[in-house]
């Protein structure tokens, strides 16, 4: 096993930034560099910490390196992270967004190609590069595919990929809930639970929990209790997930005012508790720890967020039959998409799109849950060995590459 996982190690960089004009205070992490640069996603929040964005990054190294596939064009690269502690509903909001990102412009350019995250859009993200004068949001792995012509057939497939809709709704804004799908209903159905009528709660409304709801809502699942900021929205005949998504606000929160006949609210922290048979944290991470993971009466947890779930919490989880499917499995189908499509292992059709990843998340979740049968680990741990294989191998391609290119390794 790769010396670096499952246990703790340096970051190749950390970063702390303190905003000159607001009480915001913002860091980033680059756990390590592979083929030279890291990406990651970056996320805005009250509370937002070091130890979170660390943490963050870590997965994401393990989210790239689980999707190691030999023949594949996408060789994955490290993982980074970031986070601003400052509360993305302010209007001051994109000020800071943007004096952080100026801030660290030198190693966006080098190193990391940053992505949207929790209270982050990529559309302000984008707007802002673009203004800048910066170029491509992803410069750092994007340099990776070489010369012109493969520059220009990555970017001719990216803006088909962000040019198709599905249902009225942007791809992009669907493949990571796609994914979360495809892992939940392998693992469903791995357990012997028929997701036909079988009982969901999501928390989170933002595009990942509202795409996975409404993939979940058209397999059969039954949604019987969504999660917003506001608290919960729940019925036990199952939600009309259309009409509760399309009374969302821009941060996921929806409209009391709107809701389906039948739904009842019910406060925030009546969330676990509810009866159900899959459990979907979709939005902040820590949300699930031993002081309230005793409430729980799912037998699956499916991690659509990141790090949502506690090691304490899961340990106790596991001794009582409850399953977790971890982030770095279940919530990897969009940084592994834009890959796909950027290096070209998909051509950015739904067609392709929803086939390369109905292929890969249900073949990690039946690694993960078939390697911890067999090894009587969890699953989370019988996918940090898969990452971890990923991440000897990536290793010994960058070494390799060196040595052909006369780079001292």
């Amino acid at each position: 096993m790769n010396e670096y996982l499952p246990g703790p190690r340096p970051s190749f960089m950390e970063i702390t930034w303190r905003d000159d004009l607001s009480d915001a205070t913002g860091y980033v992490v680059i756990d390590r560099l592979l083929r030279g640069v890291a990406s990651g996603g970056l996320r805005m929040r009250a509370g937002c910490t070091l130890e979170e964005v660390r943490g963050l990054a870590q997965a994401m190294t393990k989210k790239e390196a689980v999707h190691l596939l030999e023949g594949a064009r996408y060789v994955p690269v490290g993982g980074a992270k970031g986070g601003i502690d400052f509360d993305p509903r302010s209007p001051l909001a994109k000020g800071v967004l943007e004096r952080f990102l100026d801030s660290l412009a030198p190693i966006l350019q080098s190193y990391w190609a940053v992505g949207e995250d929790l209270g982050v859009r990529q559309d302000d993200i984008d707007e802002i590069f673009e203004r800048r004068g910066w170029g491509s949001a992803i410069a750092p792995v994007r340099r990776l595919l070489g010369d012109d012509e493969a520059v220009a057939a990555a970017d001719a497939r990216l803006a088909h990929a962000f040019s198709q809709r599905i249902d009225g709704i942007s791809q992009d804004e669907l493949v990571g809930g796609y994914g979360v799908t495809v892992a939940a209903l392998t693992a469903m159905r791995a357990r012997g639970i028929d997701p036909v009528g079988a009982r969901a709660v999501v928390q989170g409304l933002g595009s990942m929990g509202g795409a996975t709801a409404r993939f979940l809502s058209q397999a059969g699942v039954k949604i019987v209790a969504m999660v917003d900021a506001a608290g919960v929205v729940a019925d036990a005949a199952g939600l009309d997930v259309e009409q509760l998504l399309a009374a969302r606000d821009a941060f996921g929160t929806v409209d009391r005012t709107r809701l389906p006949a039948g739904a009842r609210v019910l406060p925030g922290d009546d969330w676990l508790s509810i009866d159900c048979d899959l459990l979907v944290p979709a939005a902040v991470s820590n949300c699930i720890g031993v002081e309230n993971a005793e409430q729980i009466t799912a037998s699956l947890i499916v991690e659509a967020a990141n790090l949502p779930v506690s090691a304490q919490a899961e340990r106790a989880l596991a001794e009582r039959g409850v399953a977790v499917i971890p982030d770095f499995v279940a919530n990897s189908g969009t940084n592994a998409w834009w890959w796909w499509v950027l290096f070209g292992d998909v051509d950015g059709s739904w067609a392709e799109s929803s086939a390369m990843l109905d292929d890969r998340l249900q073949a990690l979740t039946d690694a993960a849950l078939s390697g911890a049968e067999r090894d009587g680990v969890t699953p989370r741990e019988a996918a940090l060995a898969l990452a971890a294989e990923g991440l000897a191998a990536i290793e010994e391609h960058d070494r390799m590459q060196a040595t052909a290119e006369g780079v001292p390794a």
